[in-house]
């Protein structure tokens, strides 16, 4: 598996967001100013993100983004599932596609294990317990 910038922009959106507060409604311009990265690309991101039920938007003057639920309810497992659909590391043999016993013990034994650990890791990190780390830009670089 490997998360592409869709993802990655995308959990840094909803890091620079939260960083900002509860209360405070930061604009798409200061969210790519301060993470370098393309208003226009962020904007793409930031529909989805919205659709998915993780910011809110308000319009005007004072608007922004917002996050719709606190920090302790968003796992980045979820998060980049929306941006990355599937984040299985090889796909499940087809109906149709005959599986000898040595494919599916690789399958089983190394490629789902592999898989639940991704699983389990992804769970268990929540964008609060990213805010509490020290230096989040290293994280994602």
């Amino acid at each position: 598996m490997k998360i592409s910038t869709r993802g990655r922009y995308g959990a840094r959106f909803l890091i620079d967001v939260a960083e900002q507060g509860l209360d405070t409604h930061t604009t798409l311009a200061e969210i790519s100013k301060r993470q370098d990265i393309s208003s226009a690309y962020l904007g793409q991101i930031a529909v989805s993100l919205k659709r998915a039920g993780y910011i809110r938007s308000i319009k005007g003057s004072n608007g922004g983004f917002i996050l719709a639920k606190p920090p302790s309810e968003i796992q980045l497992h979820d998060v980049l599932s929306n941006l990355e659909g599937d984040l299985t590391i090889v796909d499940p043999p087809l109906p149709t596609e005959e599986e000898t016993d040595y494919r599916k013990a690789i399958r089983i034994g190394l490629y789902q294990k592999i898989d639940d650990a991704i699983t389990q890791a992804l769970r268990a990190l929540t964008l609060e317990k990213l805010l509490s780390k020290k230096n989040l830009q290293s994280y994602f670089n």
